[in-house]
């Protein structure tokens, strides 16, 4: 592949709901290209974006994929992205290093749930878009229809490009409105034509509301539309290209990409609307704690972001980047900014799926791979050491769904940690970590095929087989009344024996105050070391309760009294009798559970909303407030504890088909009322009577 000047390269997302068929497009831009000789399948499992195993398996797309395609001479750096709401995380990596993007619209299913979200997450990058009307070929395909709510739901800047020629069977190619020329399809050639007589009518409509949006951005071309001057094809290009990079119009485009229809058309839209790294402005970079804008120029500073990184079995390390500034060259050294530590750059690679061809340079905005780097991981830069640029980091979604997780053996053990290390570092929208109260490993994703995937991965790739458990809410205990105790732990073996004796009275703090050791003995009844004893075999058995096993809180233990032996007393004695007097006076004292709460804000349409206020009620959770935070959007705050929402990821978009988001964060702690707490001791109790069966 050659190497691109700057304003020769578009980067180009690509993003849909589920299924609309963007790995097919990206498949159709290679064939039409040349770069592969026939079509791939996403149902076959060949196509040259979804070659992952699990991808192959599932019959959607897992991960970001870059395809670059060579049209004319521009070179559109394709990046495939996953549809499907667990994998939002590739999804955030690619739009951090778009310029444009293409909304992929199943004809047969209109404007869906993730088309919504795709064209929020669009917008919120500041992208120039366009939209692909796909599978023009379905049975009973309505284009107009469809064009009908693309402009409903998104505005009247959604302006047609295309009127499509036939539909289902009979869609046989497109008419450029503004060109007022037709393309049609047959055995893979595309044949320029005149305007089928039988559409003159809808295209001369189409093209006179197109013609109208785009004018109203230039005066010039306004005073010449109202004069009734003629506009020529190249003003209208410019003042459409004008509209589409400041977001003013979005033009909408039709096709088939398995059968090839209406593709060319659309690169060369991409090439004309859509805007080279050089038309986007200059990145921010961070320099010494200040802000600078960093133009893409390929005589500048090095400054290259890495957007993606992945494990090669062949290669190793893979990392995926897009050179902002400078030029990246084979066989160099490049400082990483963020771990302060010099990469040497063996292999440049431009990648197209699998497929790997070495390069000797990556130019500014250019897009590309490089192989078995150290100490580099996802959002890191690497530039040069006299002059340490970084990048803003990619920002990835939260984690909505967590599983607990255990190996399936000793030698998977083993490997444990290593494989959530590698499968971690691939995938940064994951996380990990020790849940120190009920002491589980903690997986947590945005959604339950997010973690089941991240599982397969890892016994596939890293050699570690991992199942899930469930996961135990960390309920801590504490007490509502007083109580008094005496702790004895007396033995005599023969010879030198144990012996203590110590007398505590037990009140509860308030709530979040904490343990405090209160030492009220006066005189000898037992000595300093042997106090702390006591406080310490206290402390020891706080961390587990008398109900369910929790962590003991929000309690004052008062040391009042106690004996000791000149001989047979010590501090292992006076440690067990301080513990044993804990549990004694947490029985007396009135103990209760408490659970954590999480505060949840949930985002759903206005018309769900009485399902998800239902469904939340059900799960003891505390109503806060309702909102409208945009038409037909409502955003309720509820306190929610958490034992009732550990798969609530998956229940709300159950429930919602997907049309409802949630965040949450960590509360606090609150008493379990009395009859969920019957049953979680309940529970605590079954399993330890079958742990030691």
């Amino acid at each position: 592949m050659k190497a691109y000047a700057t304003e020769s390269i578009r980067n180009v997302g690509l993003y849909s709901h589920v299924g609309a068929g963007k790995t097919s497009l990206a498949e159709a831009m290679l064939f039409a290209t040349g770069a592969i000789n026939r079509l791939g399948s996403v149902d076959n499992g060949t196509t040259v974006s979804d070659y992952d195993p699990d991808e192959v398996k599932r019959q959607i797309s897992l991960n970001l994929s870059l395809i670059p395609v060579e049209w004319g001479d521009v070179k559109i750096n394709t990046l495939d992205t996953p549809g499907y709401a667990d994998f939002a995380g590739e999804v955030a990596s690619a739009l951090h290093v778009s310029d444009g993007a293409v909304l992929v619209v199943d004809v047969s299913g209109g404007v869906q749930v993730g088309t919504e979200e795709s064209w929020e997450r669009i917008t919120a990058h500041d992208l120039p878009r366009l939209i692909f009307v796909n599978r023009m070929d379905r049975e009973n395909a309505d284009y107009f229809a469809t064009v009908d709510s693309l402009r409903e739901y998104f505005g009247n800047g959604v302006a047609p490009l295309h009127v499509p020629i036939g539909a289902a069977n009979e869609f046989s190619g497109v008419v450029d409105v503004l060109a007022n020329v037709a393309y049609t399809c047959a055995d893979n050639q595309v044949t320029e034509t005149a305007v089928p007589a039988e559409l003159e009518d809808t295209v001369e409509e189409y093209r006179m509301t197109l013609i109208e949006n785009v004018v109203e951005l230039d005066d010039d071309l306004t005073e010449k539309y109202l004069e009734g001057e003629d506009i020529s094809a190249e003003e209208l290009q410019g003042a459409l290209h004008e509209g589409v990079l400041s977001g003013q119009i979005t033009p909408v485009l039709c096709g088939s990409a398995t059968r090839n229809i209406g593709v060319q058309a659309l690169m060369d839209a991409m090439v004309r609307f859509l805007p080279s790294p050089a038309e986007i402005g200059p990145a921010t970079a961070t320099q010494a704690g200040e802000e600078r804008e960093l133009a893409a120029d390929a005589d500048g500073p090095l400054a290259a972001f890495v957007f993606k990184t992945l494990g090669d079995p062949y290669v190793g390390k893979l990392s995926f980047i897009r050179v902002y500034s400078g030029t990246l060259r084979s066989d160099s050294r490049v400082w990483n900014v963020d771990t302060e530590s010099e990469e040497r750059i063996g292999q440049l690679l431009f990648v197209r799926g699998r497929e790997q061809e070495s390069a000797q340079e990556i130019g500014a905005g250019d897009i590309g791979t490089l192989a078995k780097l150290a100490t580099t991981l996802t959002s890191h830069t690497l530039g040069e050491r006299r002059e340490p640029l970084t990048l803003p980091a990619v920002t990835f979604p939260p984690w909505l769904f967590t599983a607990a997780i255990e190996p399936t053996s000793k030698e998977d053990l083993e490997k444990l940690s290593s494989a959530l290390a590698r499968v971690t570092e691939e995938d940064p929208s994951l996380h990990v970590e020790r849940q120190p109260i009920t002491g589980q490993t903690l997986l947590s994703g945005i959604g339950e095929t997010h973690i089941n995937v991240a599982l397969e991965r890892m016994k596939r790739k890293f050699g570690a087989d991992v199942k899930t458990v469930p996961v135990r809410v960390p309920y801590k205990e504490t007490i509502m009344g007083t109580a008094a105790a005496e702790g004895r732990f007396v033995r005599q073996t023969g010879g030198h024996g144990q012996y203590a004796v110590c007398n505590i009275e037990l009140e509860p703090t308030d709530r979040g105050e904490g343990f405090e050791f209160v030492d009220k003995i006066f005189g000898g009844a037992i000595s300093a070391p042997f106090r702390e004893a006591v406080h310490k075999g206290i402390r020891e058995a706080m961390k587990e309760g008398t109900l369910a096993g929790g962590e003991v809180v929000d309690l004052r233990v008062t040391l009042v009294d106690g004996k000791e032996h000149t001989v047979d007393s010590s501090d292992l004695a006076f440690q067990i009798a301080g513990s044993m007097a804990l549990g004694e006076a947490m029985d007396r004292a009135k103990p209760v559970l408490l659970e954590p709460v999480l505060q949840m804000n949930v985002r759903v349409p206005e018309d769900r909303m009485g399902d998800v206020i239902g469904d939340l009620t059900s799960r003891r959770a505390k109503v806060h407030s309702m909102d409208m935070v945009s038409p037909g959007t409502m955003e309720v705050q509820a306190d929610v504890p958490q034992a009732e929402v550990l798969r609530y990821a998956t229940d709300l978009r159950s429930l919602t088909q997907g049309r409802a988001t949630f965040s949450s964060e960590f509360l606090g702690y609150e008493q379990v009322p009395a009859s969920t707490q019957e049953q979680v001791v309940a529970a605590h109790k079954r399993e330890k009577e079958e742990a030691s069966a």
